[in-house]
């Protein structure tokens, strides 16, 4: 993938993972918040802009809020490429057209021209001060959960009651840790053990959620809360990338009695269907590796209704 260091741009990728052979995530390095204390960032209608990749589970979390929450018109977005390329994550042949900017790390360093760090996506970017906010999605989905509330046309619903929020945190951890970034840990695992160590964890999670989900509509009953927009994320992707590309293939999202139509309850919620991009899901994880064929399949009906 390559990263910056010093606002160049440096093509080698370092190891990213411990000497157990257990991937390890880089934490975000922009992780200012909308509407704190010292009113930097003021909640305001078109001063904000999502860069984002439609098939990254990561970006695709704010661009489901993005939708779910009617803020088409409060908060611009520009898509990469479903591929990274040689210097990342790239718009393509014409440069994005609000920063002119060929690739994502070129946003990193208008922010900071001496910035080190990986590239990453999404990246939530202030037109006013000309800078990133946050290019964490569990921040950024926080912060469209509620910020632009106010303003007209914007679904109202809150996605992290403050009656759940300890519970939503808890669970989020969990299902982070296993789960969202649990098959991670299973495809870029240097080692046997740590592969199976998180492939078992992973599936142990998914049972125990399909558990839950046999006594109950959503995660937290009859609501649909932040963590069930989490999981969708990762569930979403599942069977088109994760059970062949990062071998998390003990059963598919289908062969499941009651994630499989949860996932498809989720998917038939207003704002959602519309975000799912198959083939830019399968781009990213197929096609920025050699030799870069995109598999045809599978063939998944994410609108049949759920029972």
């Amino acid at each position: 993938m390559g990263l910056l260091v010093e606002g160049k741009w440096n093509h080698k990728d370092p190891r990213r993972a411990n000497d157990s052979g257990e991937f390890v995530r880089v934490r975000s390095s922009f992780r200012d918040i909308i509407g704190a204390g010292d009113n930097r960032f003021a909640a305001e209608p078109d001063r904000y802009h999502l860069f984002v990749n439609a098939g990254c589970p990561w970006a695709y979390r704010t661009l489901l809020y993005r939708s779910i929450k009617g803020l088409q018109d409060v908060i611009g977005i520009s898509y990469t490429e479903a591929a990274m390329g040689a210097e990342g994550w790239t718009f393509g042949a014409e440069p994005e057209p609000m920063l002119n900017a060929s690739y994502i790390h070129n946003i990193y360093s208008l922010a900071d021209a001496s910035f080190t760090g990986r590239t990453t996506v999404p990246v939530l970017w202030d037109k006013q001060t000309k800078t990133i906010v946050n290019n964490e999605s569990a921040d950024i989905i926080r912060m469209l959960n509620s910020c632009f509330d106010e303003f007209d046309g914007v679904n109202q619903q809150d996605y992290y009651p403050a009656k759940l929020a300890g519970e939503i945190d808890e669970l989020n951890d969990e299902i982070y840790n296993n789960v969202n970034n649990g098959v991670y840990r299973c495809g870029f695992a240097q080692s046997q053990t740590a592969y199976d160590q998180a492939f078992d964890r992973l599936f142990a999670t998914l049972d125990k959620l399909d558990e839950r989900l046999s006594k109950q509509r959503f995660l937290f009953g009859d609501i649909i809360t932040e963590t069930d927009w989490r999981l969708f994320a990762t569930l979403v992707r599942f069977d088109a990338a994760y059970y062949g590309q990062f071998r998390c293939n003990r059963n598919r999202l289908i062969d499941f009695e009651f994630l499989w139509p949860y996932t498809r309850d989720l998917f038939r919620q207003p704002g959602v269907a519309e975000t799912v991009d198959l083939e830019a899901i399968k781009g990213i994880y197929y096609g920025g590796r050699p030799p870069g064929i995109i598999p045809r399949g599978p063939d998944i009906d994410f609108s049949a209704p759920p029972h």
